[in-house]
Parts: structure tokens; C-alpha cells; sequence
């Protein structure tokens, strides 16, 4: 393996120990479906993701961003920015470009159908942050691709965006109770459990609201924040109200979902 991938993969490592030892010592809200059962499905499409990366694309984000260095590519590729500044604005560009592709996996309704995969999950813990179906990992991959390619951000402003999201999906999706008064200076620069779990709630108003996953800042800028869910966290109900049954969350009906599950309404129609 090479060093960035070593280096990725012991903060992804570190990260998901860290949030599910903090998930049973303090959590927010107790489980209502079998989370062994769970963990099996969510872990086993999360494993497949990386490979259907790696088979489909000759080139990922950070050998994207060696390219556009090296080709003088993309808007931030100005000799009179300073490396400092131009890092920061890489990140943050990155991050409203994710921000944006949620959004359109909400509008699309064929993106729906590959977004229904994350959102089907009927509890939320720190492998709901990680479980997307394959296809739209590399649909997302692509729109990254592009974005580094316009944007032209450094090697490091990737490196370090690459790891914020998949560190903040797996805090921003996990089950920690945190102190309101803490939570509510968090969200000020980060998306928190609390804000991203409305997202996931069943009633279709909520599900159409907050899409950041690393900053919160999008959501407020774009009228899409939320505070609190009608029901509070602990009686919200978690997932999409065409998908309840527990037998249907396997490995191959999650593979499957996209194609023949039935994608209801599509949330941001209906805001």
C-alpha cells in the first residue's frame, strides 16, 4: 500500500474505534432493530465500496490533484495565492461540492434511488455514515473527480478534505449523546449527531434539510438548516416509511434496492 493509503487508513481505523467505544459508553438513543445484524449488512457493502473505486477509476482524488499541479490545472492554480490560503479554499470548495451532490441525490430521482441505500437504514450509528450503495460511490467519485479538476486544489487541501469527510460522516452519523449547551457550539463548525440525525428522519420535511456532512455553514446559507426534529431525537423515527422490514436489510437487498425497491416520494419535492 502506499503511504497516503496507509496514512488514510489508520485515521479511518482510529476514528471508527474511537466513535463506537464513545457509541456504548454514552449513547443518544437506544437501538430499536438488532445492531449485530446490522453492522453484518452495513460492514459488508462498506467493504465493497473501495473495490468498485478501485476497478472502475484509473486515478483518485489525491493523484487527481497531482495531475492539476502538475498541468497547472483549475481556478486555484494562481502563483500569487498563498499555499495557506489556497489549502483552506480547497477544503471548503470541496466540501460545498458535497454538499451540492447531496442535494442532487435528492432532487435526481435516479440518484434517489442509489441515495435510498443510506437513508433505508432503520437505526443510525457510525456505519450508517459509511453504508452507500456502490453505483453511487462512483457517481460521487466522478462529480469529485470533476470538482478537483475545476477546483485545482493542492495535494494537501485533498488530503486533508478526504479525511474530514470520512471522519465527520462517521462522527456526524454516530450515536454519542452530547450536552446541548456543547452541541450547540459544535454545530457552529462542524455538522454534529444531532443536526445531520434529523436528516434522517422518516417525516419527509426533515429528510429535505440538512445536508452538510463536515461544515455546517451550507444549510444556513442555503435555507436548508433544521434545528431540532418535530419528535426530539430520542422519539424521531429513523429511515424511510417504504422500507420497515428488518428482513429486508441484507447484503443482497441493499444491492438490489436501487433497482427494485420502491423510491416513494422524493423528499426535496416536497419541502
Amino acid at each position: 500500500m502506499s503511504s497516503e493509503t496507509i496514512f488514510r487508513l489508520g485515521f479511518f481505523i482510529g476514528a471508527f474505534a474511537l466513535i463506537a467505544v464513545l457509541e456504548i459508553l454514552a449513547p443518544r438513543r437506544a437501538l430499536t432493530v438488532s445492531k449485530s445484524n446490522r453492522w453484518v449488512s452495513n460492514l459488508a457493502i462498506i467493504a465493497l465500496n473501495p473495490l468498485s473505486v478501485h476497478l472502475v477509476f484509473p486515478i483518485l482524488p489525491v493523484g487527481m490533484a497531482l495531475l492539476t499541479t502538475e498541468r497547472n490545472w483549475g481556478l486555484l492554480n494562481n502563483p500569487y495565492l498563498p499555499f495557506w490560503l489556497e489549502t483552506v479554499i480547497g477544503v471548503i470548495a470541496l466540501d460545498l461540492t458535497i454538499y451540492l451532490q447531496h442535494v442532487l441525490h435528492h432532487a435526481v430521482p435516479l440518484l434517489w434511488r442509489l441515495h435510498m441505500v443510506h437513508h433505508a437504514d432503520l437505526d443510525y450509528d457510525l456505519t450508517t455514515g459509511l453504508r452507500f450503495h456502490p453505483v453511487e460511490i462512483i457517481v460521487s467519485m466522478t462529480l469529485k473527480l470533476g470538482a478537483i479538476a475545476a477546483f485545482g486544489p493542492s495535494v494537501l487541501a485533498v488530503l486533508i478534505f478526504e479525511i474530514t469527510l470520512n471522519v465527520t460522516s462517521m462522527f456526524n452519523h454516530s450515536n454519542i449523546h452530547i450536552p446541548l449547551v456543547i452541541d450547540r457550539l459544535l454545530r457552529l463548525i462542524v455538522v454534529t449527531p444531532d443536526m445531520h440525525r434529523v436528516h434522517h428522519s422518516v417525516v419527509i420535511k426533515e429528510t429535505n434539510s440538512n445536508y452538510g456532512f463536515a461544515f455546517p455553514w451550507w444549510d444556513r446559507l442555503f435555507g436548508t438548516y433544521k434545528d431540532q426534529p418535530v419528535y426530539g431525537h430520542k422519539q424521531m423515527t429513523i429511515g424511510l416509511s417504504q422500507f420497515r422490514d428488518t428482513n429486508r436489510q441484507t447484503i443482497v437487498h441493499l444491492l438490489i434496492m436501487p433497482f427494485v425497491g420502491k423510491p416513494g416520494k422524493i423528499p426535496i419535492n416536497l419541502h
